[in-house]
Parts: structure tokens; C-alpha cells; sequence
């Protein structure tokens, strides 16, 4: 027996050696006790992968019957489209009327959220993926959020307590991660405008003014200047040339046909970036007005890129609108995973198509003619200079004199010509 286990043990340390040692007899009794243990270790392990012995807690939630709860909040991306028209921007403003200040009554109201949530957003992880100012209006704003999904005919209950011209399209479950604004790869505005905005400086400004496609080619190739890699300092407010996030990335930028809508032509000019800055666009679209009217030159915008400060012309932001959010890079890596659904709103374009002409392409048509927002911002393109400057404009008074009585000049014709 001790000649036995001495061998068992020395085998492990030395199988072949020892085989050789053993008798036959021995060695053969050894290797048959061997592979014993080892039959019996493979039986035991396929009874454990034996379906049908499976613990339920290595299941899948599905497969065992586990309920899925429906007290904890998930995070979502939320496609709205709303109208600007009497708001003071989306980001909530406790002293004016907001989009999110509405969306937030909404969200407590149909039980998503708690109110300390909105009254806190970050408890809700809440982010807006792009900020629209006062009177800009959007038909593909996104925002992340975490809230209660479990909830029959959601978006129809939201909607129905939000005011008609806010609407959620639609819902996507997203990656715990997920931030709207952060994985936002690129966006699209667009800009809508009467044609008579382009109406030549020596002519007079009317309603009915009809543009010439020679006069649409020159306005695509002033538009096509800020494709591309810039310093966008003189394009908005308190950035510095030396500024690194003044950079910015121009994907595409370009006029459509014009269309007739209750009388008044309009021209939409889609622009395609990274990124934009405060007032970023409304400049961009303000000075390829100017250099199209006669204004000032086309050198007026590589001066532009250039450290000195240029006066740059803000156009009205009645026709501004965000289109739509891109997000490239999330999907490339989540959008097929098999476990999350890519943020494409394709599926939604007949939405976003209908409210656009329903709130929006309506609501600039009326008020332009009641208000005449553009019509009237027109003669302020006489106060610019279009020149690079530091510090005070050398013959400022004598300037301002000039500039004033143009303005006086330009004001009488659109006087003029504008309808009783």
C-alpha cells in the first residue's frame, strides 16, 4: 500500500520516468485510476451545462421571468421640433418663457421626472445638444435625459400637455454615457430669407422682388468662402483671436431655389459645421448680404480670419433653424452593437417636414410682412465699415456722419417702397 502511494506521487512530479520504473501491472493500475477521475470530472461538468439544470440566476432576465422594474429611470435622446416665435431661447430662464421651461412642466406633469429633478437638472443628467437663441426655432433639437420609460402612448401624453408649437417626434434608449451635446459629430441650420434681402444697393428694396440665378450663383460663391478651417473671432462676441475654440470647421455652406410662399419669395441657405459660436451664423449670413448688395468685397472675409477686429453686420434671427444633429461617431460605435438603436431621425423627416411648413416656413412669411424684421434691418448695413481696426476708428465722427446719411438715403427709398 505505501509502495503504492509513493508511486502516485512520484508520478505526478515524474510521470514518464516513473512509468518506466513501475512494472507493467503497476503502471496500468496507476493510468486506470487516472482516468476514472477524470471521466467522472467530465460527467459532473456536463451535468452542470445540462439546460434543464441551469440555475435561473445564470439565465437571462428574459428566460427566467424576471420582471423588468419600472421605477428606474433609463436614458433616452428625445427629437423635438419647436417654434421660436415668443421665446426667450430654449435654456431656461426662471424671469421669461422658455423651451425647456416648457418641456420640463411636461416631463413632471405625465410623472417622468420628479419636480426636484427640473428643479436640479443635473439629478436628471439632462443636456441640450445644441442652444438656440431668442426667436430661433428648431425641427431636429435632441436632449439626453434620464426618466421613466414604462409608460403606454409616452410621446402622445407629452405632447399633449406641451403647447402645439413644441413637439417631441420621437424617442431613442441610448448608452448610460450618452450626452447630446458631447457626441453631437456635426450639425445642420438652416437660414430662410426673403429674396429682396440680396436686392442690389443702388435699387430700391420692394416685397415682390424676384432674384436672378446669376444674382443666386453670386451669392453661392460668397457662401462657399467660409467652407473649411477658420478663425471665426470677428464672427461673434468676447473671443479672442488667440482663442483656440475661435476655430472652427465649415462643412458646407449653400443657397437652394428660391420659393414663392403667399407672394413673398424666399431663399433657404443650409450650413453644415462642427460647431458654431453665439451669433456665429447670424454674422456669416449678415456680411455675404452686405458683400452681395454691394456693399463691401469679397476681401472683406480673409481680412476676417486675421487678428484685427472687423465691424461684421448680425442678420435678424427670425429665419435662423436648426435642422438636424448628426452623430457619426456614437453610432459607428453603439448604433450597431445589437443592444442600442443608432440616432438616425430618418424615419421622422415627414414630420419634421410637416411642422416646418406648418409653424415655421408660415410663421416667418407672416411675420415678415407684419413686422418686417429683415425688410427694416436693411438700412443698418450702412453703419458697418467692413474694415479691420484697433481700437477707436480713426475719423470716427466724420464716418459716422457719412454712414448716417446714407442710412437717411437707403431709409427713403424703403419708404418708398414700401406698401401702405
Amino acid at each position: 500500500m505505501l509502495k503504492r502511494i509513493v508511486s502516485k506521487l512520484v508520478l505526478r512530479l515524474r510521470p514518464r520516468k516513473m512509468l518506466e520504473v513501475l512494472t507493467t501491472s503497476e503502471a496500468a493500475a496507476v493510468k486506470q485510476e487516472t482516468d476514472d477521475k477524470t471521466a467522472m470530472k467530465r460527467q459532473h461538468d456536463d451535468d452542470d451545462n445540462d439546460d434543464s439544470k441551469t440555475p435561473s440566476k445564470l439565465l437571462k432576465k428574459s428566460e427566467a421571468n424576471i420582471p423588468i422594474r419600472t421605477d428606474r429611470k433609463r436614458k433616452v435622446a428625445l427629437l423635438m421640433a419647436y417654434s421660436g416665435e415668443g421665446y426667450y431661447g430654449i435654456q431656461v430662464n426662471s424671469a421669461f418663457p422658455t423651451i425647456e421651461s416648457e418641456l420640463f412642466k411636461a416631463l413632471v406633469a405625465v410623472g417622468l421626472v420628479p419636480q426636484d429633478h427640473v428643479d436640479n437638472p443635473y439629478k436628471m443628467s439632462f443636456q441640450r445638444a445644441a442652444r438656440t437663441d431668442k426667436g430661433v426655432s428648431a425641427i431636429g433639437q435632441v436632449v439626453s435625459l434620464k426618466m421613466l420609460i414604462h409608460f403606454d402612448n409616452l410621446i402622445d401624453r407629452l405632447n399633449e400637455t406641451l403647447p402645439k408649437q413644441i413637439r417631441i417626434l420621437g424617442m431613442l434608449r441610448t448608452t448610460n454615457s450618452f450626452n447630446s451635446k458631447n457626441h453631437c459629430s456635426h450639425r445642420t441650420y438652416i437660414y430662410v430669407m426673403p429674396t429682396f434681402a440680396l436686392t442690389p444697393v443702388e435699387e430700391n428694396v420692394v416685397l415682390d422682388y424676384r432674384i436672378e440665378e446669376s444674382k443666386l450663383e453670386e451669392l453661392n460663391s460668397v457662401l462657399s468662402l467660409f467652407k473649411g478651417t477658420h478663425n471665426f473671432h470677428n464672427f461673434t462676441s468676447g473671443r479672442k483671436f488667440s482663442d483656440p475654440s475661435a476655430n472652427r470647421y465649415i462643412m458646407d455652406f449653400e443657397a437652394g431655389k428660391p420659393v414663392v410662399i403667399d407672394g413673398l419669395e424666399l431663399v433657404t441657405i443650409r450650413i453644415q459645421g462642427q460647431s458654431f459660436m453665439l451669433h456665429h451664423i447670424r454674422k456669416m449670413i449678415g456680411l455675404s448680404i452686405a458683400i452681395v448688395r454691394g456693399f463691401c468685397g469679397k476681401d472683406v472675409i480673409d481680412l476676417a480670419w486675421k487678428a484685427e477686429k472687423v465691424d461684421v453686420p448680425k442678420a435678424p434671427g427670425l429665419g435662423l433653424v436648426l435642422e438636424r444633429l448628426h452623430y457619426n461617431g456614437y453610432n459607428k460605435r453603439f448604433g450597431n452593437d445589437g443592444i442600442h438603436e443608432p440616432l438616425v431621425w430618418d424615419k421622422y423627416d415627414e414630420q419634421m417636414e410637416n411642422f416646418k411648413e406648418e409653424f415655421i416656413m408660415k410663421n416667418i412669411v407672416e411675420k415678415e410682412k407684419e413686422e418686417k424684421s429683415l425688410f427694416k434691418w436693411l438700412p443698418c448695413l450702412h453703419h458697418h465699415c467692413y474694415k479691420a481696426h484697433v481700437g477707436p476708428i480713426a475719423g470716427k465722427s466724420s464716418l459716422h456722419h457719412a454712414m448716417r446719411k446714407l442710412y437717411k438715403l437707403e431709409k427713403a427709398k424703403l419708404d418708398v417702397a414700401q406698401p401702405a
